[in-house]
This record gives structure tokens, C-alpha cells and sequence, in this order.
């Protein structure tokens, strides 16, 4: 069977080569008949067809070995850590312009990759120093008597320290996302029961952050939240563990750019496919503008729009909505901002057992 591209094209290196051979075949009969004709020594024809040959050949071998040292330099750079070259010939109709484009593409990788990582470590040392900071001012202050340690200075303690831990946690998360170490256990459940238990240690929580850690990010229990699911016994297929990461992070998110008092709805619907799942995440706050609905789920973005709820949050990772895409296209679903009047709206879909991915 013939491969895709393994055939002859007008402009490919073996459709040059074909013609230097048949080019130089006419010249060494032209050649020949011209020496029978005017009774030329064939010495003399025979230098002549071996130079015009070697012309022919030389300017061909340029035109192939020109871009093949252009390849090797931006390669060579990109070994030592230069991605910001490139091959210039990506534009030609034959396999180097092909090796050319892949070239370029594989630095474009890189070069994003490379540029991924040192805000991942940017982000993470960034995240880390703050409420270290905060939590060493703390006990510098009772170990050189500033404050007591009174119950609201060990809270205040307290609060940095859950800070870490759920920093620590989400970037677990992120490694098991990177190296693929997390698989998926699918099974059948009842929407209903399950989200509202999602709901009720959402609230927990929150309770018990408030109690611990004061008022803050993650801590606030002036937000309703509403279940609508619809059938009441509409069931699904798909990882619990995974999907509590997603709805967990999504309420998460909405609570925290929810106006005060505000309302925050899970909608659940059934889909297309038998025990399909569409999941519907809807808050009052600000919105997401369109221009960064496309970014909202990479890794550290926390968006342009303020938090409603005023000063004193620490705004969060920017991991949360990158691990629930993360969950969802495990998953072979699909996470997205939908079109809202009032709020924020993200919709999940999960394809249930025909495109459930193990």
C-alpha cells in the first residue's frame, strides 16, 4: 500500500534527480551526434559531456545541500538551548521544505515549552514565597513578643499554612497530569445524590475554613448553591473521583466571583449518548470577557476580571480550571465558557460509555 506523500511530485528531490539524469543523457547524445556529424576526436565530446554534466550536477547538489546546512545550524542552536531560529526554506514544494516546516514546528514547541516552564517555575516560587512570608511574619512576631500567641494570631498562622497545603495539593495534581501516572475507573451512579453530595462538602468546607482561618479566599459561606437536575434519576458513566475534581473546582471558581449573596446553580442534563452527562456551572459575578475565554483554562490564569468580593483573597493557584480540563478531556469530553446574559456559565460535557476513554 502507498503511503500518503510517497509518490512522485513535480518539485520533489526525485523528480530533480530524474531530470539531472535524463538532462544529462540528452546533452551526452546531443553531443555524440554532433561529433558524428562534424567528425569530432571523441576525447573532445567526451570532456565537453563530463563538464557540462559536473556544471548541472553542482548546481543541483547547491539547491539540495544549501538548506540541509541551514537545518543543521538551527538545529545545532536548538540543542543548546536557542529556540528562536529558524529554517528559511519551509516555503519550498519538495521534502526539505516538508523537513524545513517540521523543523520550524518542533522549535515552536519548544520554544512554547520552554517558555511554559519558566512561568511554571515563575508562578510556583511566586505562590510559595507569599504565604511563607506571611506565615514567617507571624511567628517572628510571637517569638520576639510583638504578639502573643493568642487564638486570632495561630489562626491567622493557620490560614497561610492551608494555603501551602492546598498549593502543594494542586500542584500534585498537575505532576500526575504531566507524567499520565492517573487513571480513570468508570462506573455508573445516580447524578442526583452524588452532586448534592459534592454541593454539601463544598459548604462543609467553606464552614469550616470560616471557623479556622477567617474570612478569604475559599472561605466564603454568603453564596448559595443550587442542584437542578433533571431527570431526578438521571444517571451517568463516568470516574467519580475525576468528576468530583471538576465540579468541585468549577463551584469553586463560581463562589469566588459570586457578588455577595449571590447564587451559584449546577445544572445537570443528559446527553446525546447513553449515560452521557452535561453539566452546566452558572454564577452572578462579572463574567469572563470574550477575548480571554480562551485562556480562562490554562495553568496559572487568574483572569483580568477583580474578585467581587472585595480585597484580602489571595485569588487563588490558577491551577483549579486547568485540572478540570484536564479531568474532562481524560474523560474525551469537552469543558467550555457558554454564552450567558448575566455571569459566567461553563458548560462540561462528558461523552458517558460509548466515548469513555480507560
Amino acid at each position: 500500500m502507498t503511503r500518503p506523500g510517497s509518490g512522485l511530485r513535480p518539485f520533489s528531490i526525485k523528480a530533480k534527480l530524474g531530470t539531472l539524469v535524463v538532462v544529462s543523457v540528452f546533452i551526452t547524445t546531443g553531443l555524440l551526434i554532433v561529433a558524428l556529424r562534424t567528425r569530432t576526436e571523441f576525447r573532445f565530446i567526451t570532456v565537453f559531456s563530463v563538464i557540462a554534466t559536473l556544471l548541472i550536477t553542482q548546481f543541483v547538489a547547491h539547491g539540495l545541500t544549501a538548506p540541509l546546512d541551514e537545518m543543521r545550524a538551527v538545529a545545532r542552536s536548538i540543542s543548546h538551548g536557542d529556540y528562536t531560529r529558524r529554517v528559511s526554506g519551509a516555503g519550498r514544494r519538495d521534502e526539505l521544505g516538508d523537513l524545513a516546516q517540521t523543523i520550524n514546528r518542533m522549535a515552536d514547541d519548544l520554544e512554547a515549552e520552554d517558555r511554559h516552564r519558566k512561568e511554571l517555575v515563575a508562578n510556583v516560587s511566586h505562590e510559595l514565597r507569599t504565604p511563607i512570608a506571611a506565615l514567617r511574619a507571624v511567628l517572628e512576631n510571637v517569638v520576639d513578643g510583638v504578639s502573643a500567641a493568642d487564638p486570632e494570631t495561630m489562626r491567622t498562622a493557620l490560614k497561610q499554612t492551608e494555603r501551602l497545603g492546598r498549593l502543594v495539593e494542586t500542584l500534585l495534581d498537575l505532576s500526575r497530569l504531566d507524567n499520565g501516572v492517573v487513571t480513570l475507573k468508570a462506573r455508573r451512579f445516580e447524578v442526583w445524590p452524588y452532586l448534592s453530595g459534592v454541593l454539601k462538602e463544598a459548604n462543609l468546607a467553606a464552614s469550616r475554613r470560616q471557623l479556622s482561618s477567617g474570612s478569604g479566599n475559599h472561605s466564603r459561606t454568603d453564596v448559595h448553591l443550587h442542584l437542578d437536575v433533571s431527570p431526578p434519576e438521571l444517571t451517568a458513566h463516568a470516574d467519580a473521583e475525576r468528576l468530583h475534581q471538576v465540579v468541585a473546582n468549577l463551584i469553586d471558581n463560581a463562589v469566588k466571583h459570586s457578588p455577595p449573596h449571590g447564587r451559584v446553580t449546577v445544572l445537570a442534563r443528559r446527553g446525546a449518548q447513553p449515560e452521557s452527562l452535561e453539566l452546566e456551572i452558572i454564577d452572578e459575578g462579572p463574567g469572563i470577557p470574550e477575548a480571554e475565554r480562551h485562556r480562562v483554562f490554562e495553568r496559572f490564569n487568574r483572569g483580568q476580571v477583580p474578585s467581587p468580593h472585595g480585597p484580602g483573597s489571595d485569588g487563588g493557584t490558577g491551577l483549579g480550571l486547568a485540572i478540570a480540563r484536564w479531568a474532562v478531556d481524560m474523560h474525551g469530553g469537552h469543558i467550555g465558557v457558554a454564552e450567558s446574559v448575566r455571569g459566567c456559565r461553563i458548560r462540561v460535557t462528558l461523552p458517558g460509555t460509548p466515548g469513555f476513554r480507560g
